[in-house]
């Protein structure tokens, strides 16, 4: 018993110390090669400062960034499509139903499935806002990692 809690408890700190060993580089998606000879604990020092300088340089975080949602615009996108929609096709509905002699009955089935139309508006504005978030935030991690490997050249490392 005393012994399978013991490989347990060392089964977590070897994971634990795995975790922390991780580079700051490598957590960026970038990889760096002290090419001059620096040692491990310089190389951790100078990625500390050019993670720094760069956050600086940029006004970015990439490690905040990563878990942030992504923010909604000021308006929110597709807001009240499906009412507009049940609007829109109701008094369409309305004036076919006219035509044909029913105008209640072709505004419920005009409101039916403007509903519908406004649905899938506003599910296709809200996957297009979303897409446009991850280009933005893409585009902002790769400013970031180009400062970060800028700084770390410029100290010697060859970074990929």
């Amino acid at each position: 018993m005393m012994v399978s809690l013991l490989t347990g408890f060392f089964a977590v700190i070897s994971v634990m110390e795995n975790a922390s060993a991780q580079s700051l580089s490598s957590s960026l998606g970038v990889s760096t090669y002290p090419s001059k000879g620096q040692s491990a604990q310089q190389h951790s020092k100078d990625e500390g400062e050019c993670f720094a300088w760069a956050k600086q340089q940029t006004g970015i975080d990439p490690l905040a960034t990563a878990n942030a949602p992504a923010q909604q615009s000021g308006k929110e996108a597709g807001k009240g499509e499906r009412v507009r929609g049940a609007a829109r096709g109701a008094a369409g509905g309305a004036a076919v139903g006219a035509i044909a002699g029913d105008a209640g009955k072709g505004a419920a089935i005009g409101a039916a499935a403007g509903t519908v139309a406004g649905g899938h508006r506003k599910r296709k504005a809200k996957k297009e806002e979303e897409q446009q978030a991850a280009q933005a935030k893409a585009g902002a991690h790769d400013k970031f990692n180009k400062s970060f490997g800028a700084c770390m050249e410029g100290r010697g490392y060859t970074v990929k």
